[in-house]
């Protein structure tokens, strides 16, 4: 059996042996999906035998594709065994890029415009801006919301498929959580076969974030995911079928996701003041998930945390730390989305209408790796930040 084949295989195995004792899933969409359900690998130690044996294998085959996906699993499996190497070696194996970082003039920056993009309209910055914020865009009935997503993603689709060019077909089935995790929306699936999950715990709706959710989740990971099944269906493609959160292609799909809007929205100025304020914010936790890793005090990151957004509440604070700190695959997969975004915003803010198109149809056929994606656009930043020193601020006297 060639050797993606015997990869596919045992995730599967490390799937369902993760799934039976009701811990996180590795496989997080299955574009390759199988009739037969796996049988459950003994232990993460018999799973970890079997991935350094398909990892030697890459390496003496010359599988460069192979052979990264499962330096990323390795390195996962190895900090659910109890491994923490350190934060930069830990992300450039799994993330694909490492934790380098953006100077405090940067984000102070991205901050600033963040900030007049709330100020056109008519939200100032203080402790009650995310509050101006619910209550300027219209807040919506968490039981009107699975509608009026479909609704917003089916306005919206001709756009993005003539960008990415892709008539894949998908199917959408959207259920409601009520769970203590840090998401709000998550979305999974396999084949074409598409399930969208709201934490209604922490999901708050409003028109805005309605439109902005259905280009993420429906028009960005949805339609995305299925692209690359229908890849997969017609070429004998040399990746792995499985995608997971700790792998090195989360860049692209969550920094993809959340700049979506400036690509096919860019005068709905609503929905890409919350795309600049995500871009800040994502900035900040990427400076939290930096100091937590590297021996700052919890109460230093904190006030830093308070110093740079005046609405977090402290329980939002404590979970950011706790998330990146703690959580192995949390530890990995959060830094995509600072990663991500930035990336993806500057492509929409600086390359010229061919770039992005090439970049959106080359990301719609596979997933990419940070590598692929500066490849792509070699003018484009340096993914995951081009490497700063957190400077920890302390908020304001009052």
């Amino acid at each position: 059996m060639r050797l993606r084949d015997d990869i596919e295989r045992t995730l599967r195995a490390w799937d369902a042996y993760e799934t039976a004792r009701q811990a996180a899933p590795i496989i997080d969409f299955d574009c390759a999906p199988v009739p037969d359900k796996a049988t459950a690998a003994p232990s993460r130690l018999d799973v970890h035998s079997a991935l350094s044996a398909l990892s030697a294998r890459a390496e003496d085959e010359g599988d460069p594709v192979c052979a990264e996906q499962l330096h990323a699993h390795l390195a996962y499996l190895g900090a659910l065994l109890g491994e923490r190497p350190p934060l930069d070696d830990y992300l450039t194996a799994t993330q694909g890029c490492p934790a380098a970082g953006w100077p405090d003039e940067y984000v102070t920056t991205i901050g600033e415009r963040a900030r007049a993009a709330l100020a056109d309209l008519g939200i100032s910055w203080d402790a009650t801006t995310d509050c101006q914020l619910r209550e300027t865009e219209g807040p919506v009935d968490p039981a009107d919301a699975p509608e009026l997503i479909r609704a917003a993603a089916s306005e919206a689709e001709s756009a993005v498929r003539a960008l990415a060019e892709t008539d894949a077909p998908y199917t959408l089935e959207i259920t409601t959580a009520d769970v203590d995790a840090y998401w709000a929306y998550w979305l999974d699936g396999t084949g074409q076969h598409v399930r969208l999950r709201l934490n209604l715990r922490n999901a708050a709706f409003t028109k805005v974030r309605i439109r902005q959710f259905a280009l993420h989740e429906i028009l960005g990971h949805a339609l995305q995911s299925a692209s690359y099944t229908a890849t997969a269906s017609r070429t004998d493609v040399p990746w792995p079928r499985l995608l997971s959160v700790h792998a090195p292609y989360q860049v692209l799909l969550e920094g993809i996701a959340q700049a979506m809007p400036l690509f096919v929205v860019p005068d709905d100025t609503a929905v890409t003041a919350r795309v600049r304020l995500d871009h800040y914010l994502q900035l900040v936790r990427a400076e939290l998930h930096q100091g937590v890793n590297t021996g700052a005090a919890v109460a230093e990151c904190a006030e830093h945390a308070r110093a740079r957004v005046p609405f977090w509440t402290t329980a939002a604070i404590a979970d950011i730390l706790t998330d990146r700190g703690n959580d192995p695959q949390l530890r990995s997969y959060l830094w995509a989305y600072p990663a991500g975004i930035d990336w993806f915003v500057s492509l929409a803010d600086t390359a010229d209408t061919d770039t992005v198109g090439k970049v959106f149809r080359a990301t719609y056929a596979q997933p990419r790796t940070p590598h692929q994606l500066t490849e792509l656009w070699p003018a484009g930043p340096r993914i995951g930040g081009p490497g700063a020193l957190v400077r920890l601020r302390k908020p304001p006297l009052p």
